[in-house]
């Protein structure tokens, strides 16, 4: 039988844990708040600002969405967050309308509250990257002796994960989509996070693997991960992400914990 790797099951554990926390922490004068600023109503960065919000009303945080209207009002929030007494963390929903002004946004924020580790420069890792690492241990799928197959390079999985498997001495190997994918049917995990709907096809994964389709689109208005649905309805591979609830909601879990530390650590 498939084992299913449901991000959703384990952040209801995680949730629980937080929630208890953050009462703690608002007994003690200590209110953990996080800014989410965007410059784009896009339904895929919709979908997740109001995950992120309805995350935070359940465990006690409160939840600022920004909408900037230019990329200078973006900026400027920014800066003014950063000595903000009152922010423990801020995230900028990506992608920005301009996509060659990421680097410049996310570099102006404070390390102390780059809460999903954008920047690469604060104490924070990538939200997505920690979310999947938290997955494959929670279901207990061991790393060290797999042939590992990471299929995006971009700056909120790919780069970031690859850096952290290749700091633990992992067996790891980064592709691209215009990497020959046919080659990830020698790989015993493979970990997609491209954005590119039907992206990884059946024949291109072995039986006995495990797969996490981190890629999320928009076609036609519904949310689409990178894995085909051929893939999912295979009997002979070890685990998969299903199509909702896979990393996501361990990714939102994986901020809030950075939130909560955040304000921790600033009282």
């Amino acid at each position: 039988m498939v084992k299913e790797l449901s991000g959703r099951e384990l952040a209801g554990f995680v949730k629980e844990r937080q929630a208890h926390l953050v009462r703690s922490l608002r007994g003690r004068k200590i209110f953990p708040k996080l800014l989410i600023l965007r410059d784009s109503d896009n339904p895929v960065i919709t979908k997740y600002v109001t995950l992120k919000q309805q995350y935070g009303e359940d465990i006690g945080v409160e939840v600022v969405d920004f909408f900037a209207k230019n990329l200078d009002e973006l900026k400027n929030k920014i800066k003014e967050a950063n000595v903000d007494a009152s922010i423990s963390g801020m995230i900028v929903q990506l992608p920005l309308i301009d996509k060659d002004a990421t680097d410049e946004v996310v570099s102006l924020i404070t390390p102390e509250k780059d809460v999903d580790g954008l920047s690469g420069k604060g104490k924070f890792d990538s939200a997505t990257a920690t979310a999947i690492n938290w997955l494959l241990a929670g279901y207990d799928i061991t790393l060290d002796d797999k042939k590992i197959a990471l299929v995006g390079r971009g700056r909120l999985v790919g780069a970031p994960l690859f850096r952290m498997f290749t700091n633990s001495s992992l067996n790891v190997e980064l592709f691209h989509r215009g990497s020959n994918l046919d080659e990830l049917k020698n790989f015993d995990i493979i970990i997609s996070a491209t954005g590119v709907p039907h992206l990884i096809k059946s024949e291109q994964v072995k039986s006995g693997a495990v797969v996490v389709d981190a890629g999320t689109a928009s076609e036609k208005g519904v949310l689409m991960g990178d894995v085909d649905e051929e893939v999912r309805s295979r009997d002979d591979i070890l685990a998969i992400t299903p199509k909702l609830g896979g990393v996501g909601p361990l990714t939102v879990s994986v901020l809030f914990e950075n939130v909560i530390f955040a304000s921790q650590n600033q009282k």
